[in-house]
């Protein structure tokens, strides 16, 4: 049953019936309707069971499940999920989706790409070179890798298998795909907190491959449950050291700050905080009118990926023109993110307090021009000075600069990917921009695709993720 329906039915009383959410632990589905949250953005309730912390935590005395698995097979195993996860009679991905559409804020046919997309990350020569660029020995994941220094000093190194709690995002559903790859192929023992926005992804993904083979290591290696984000009844048991070596977060602000207070000798946090990425577009763009135009087109495909969910999605522009040049520029914009937003089936009004910004910037017509208005089918922000709030919802902010030199001093800690335009000039910026804090550039109009194992937010995940063990074995005689 449609999960929209399914919510839409009464019980004998006329309530609401929450959709229901199930755990994965262990190889193992846990049914039940013991607690009613509520998702994030849609304020949908949806019901799961009791959390059984004794069993999403397997104690440290047992051997992790995949240690002396190869690595090869573990990789056949995902490459086989992917598969499942694209063949027309697993059920498990067709209710996932009608259920996280009642939850989530994205579209149902967005939903449908995004899963579609992630399994095809599970294909055998991009996990192999994922793995490759993340270990400069690879052997490391399967044995204790000899070396001797130049002192003669012996010693055996290993990336041994860790114990990984991971929070996972709301905005993008993919990423429970590549973060149950990723912890299967370190080997390690996982649990999965899923989000509000999509208690469902996780476990349909785990259901599949428990499908393929419920014996399976890497079934057994992943437990997958939610509860709210702060529950301190289970974060202040669950977040120590001798139940997971590291805490794999994704999410905002406040999610991070939770999960920080919890951090001490032995339990490590692995970040991907949240990030605001940006666009930058030189003056050659103002060639002709067929220049505005390809740049404009190139800046609406970056500003509505995930429409404009992702991290990667840009929702600062700056552009090196004047008001008369920006102007032509900001309109053409507007119309391609109208085209964009009106071709992904979602026109959801932004909240309260975004439409209250974009309307004061409409009576401020000597420092602001706005074109659109804020329905959810795209808006376009001029200034001189980036907003003082965070562009969402199809939301784009213009800033006008006279030179290009003069964005870079916006850019910090916080801005993850650049989207730069002309390609030519991307080599003069570089080295200012992760200066100033940046993670990635890309050509205008390629934020959303990425080169395969490419560090993600300053960093090579898998690296980080292992358990990095040295036995000493003395010197040579």
């Amino acid at each position: 049953m449609n999960a929209v329906l399914e919510l839409q039915k009464n019980t004998s009383d006329g309530a609401a019936t929450a959709v229901s959410a199930p755990f994965f632990v262990r190889g193992a589905l846990v049914e039940g309707d013991d607690a009613v949250h509520r998702s994030r953005d849609l304020g949908v309730d949806f019901s799961t069971p009791r959390i059984d912390l004794d069993l999403v935590v397997p104690p440290r005395t047992e051997t992790p499940p995949l240690l002396n698995v190869k690595l090869s097979e573990i990789i056949d195993f995902l490459v086989e999920t992917g598969q499942r996860i694209l063949d027309p009679n697993n059920h498990f991905i067709p209710t996932c989706i009608d259920r996280m559409s009642a939850t989530h804020v994205l579209p149902r046919a967005v939903l449908e790409a995004q899963i579609k997309g992630a399994a095809a990350y599970l294909n055998k020569a991009l996990l192999n070179e994922v793995v490759d660029q993340n270990f400069p020995d690879p052997r490391a994941l399967d044995e204790w890798i000899k070396r001797q220094d130049h002192t003669g000093r012996r010693s055996f190194i290993r990336a041994f298998a860790p114990r990984l709690l991971h929070i996972l995002p709301g905005n993008s559903p993919g990423v429970a795909v590549k973060s149950i790859a990723q912890g299967a192929m370190v080997k390690a023992v996982n649990l999965f907190k899923m989000s509000s926005s999509d208690p469902f992804t996780t476990v349909a993904i785990l259901r599949t491959m428990a499908d393929i083979d419920a014996n399976h290591p890497i079934v057994r290696s992943m437990s997958a449950a939610y509860w709210r984000g702060g529950d301190a009844a289970i974060e202040r048991i669950l977040y120590r050291p001798q139940y997971f070596d590291k805490i794999v977060a994704w999410g905002g602000g406040d999610a991070i700050s939770n999960v920080v207070k919890y951090l001490g000798p032995g339990l490590q946090l692995i970040s991907f905080d949240p990030k605001t990425s940006i666009s930058m577009v030189g003056s050659e763009a103002f060639a002709s009118d067929s220049t505005i135009e390809d740049a404009a087109d190139l800046a609406s495909a970056d500003v509505m990926v995930l429409n404009q969910e992702a991290c990667v999605a840009s929702r600062f522009v700056f552009v090196e023109a004047g008001p008369e040049a920006g102007d032509r520029f900001c309109g053409r914009l507007h119309a391609r993110i109208a085209e964009r937003a009106a071709a992904s089936g979602d026109a959801r009004p932004l909240d309260m307090e975004l439409r209250e910004q974009i309307d004061m910037l409409m009576m401020m017509d000597d420092e602001y021009r706005v074109w659109g208005r804020p329905d959810g089918k795209g808006v376009v922000i001029r200034s001189e000075q980036p907003v003082d709030f965070h562009p969402i919802g199809k939301t784009c902010n213009v800033v006008l600069v006279t030179s290009l030199d003069d964005a870079v001093k916006y850019v910090n800690v916080a801005t993850q990917t650049v989207g730069f335009y002309p390609f030519d000039r991307i080599a003069d910026y570089r080295d200012r921009l992760a200066s100033g804090g940046a993670q990635r550039i890309v050509r205008l109009g390629e934020a959303g695709p990425s080169t395969i194992g490419n560090p993600h937010d300053a960093m090579y995940p898998l690296h980080r993720f292992v358990h990095w063990m040295a036995h000493e074995d003395g010197c040579a005689p």
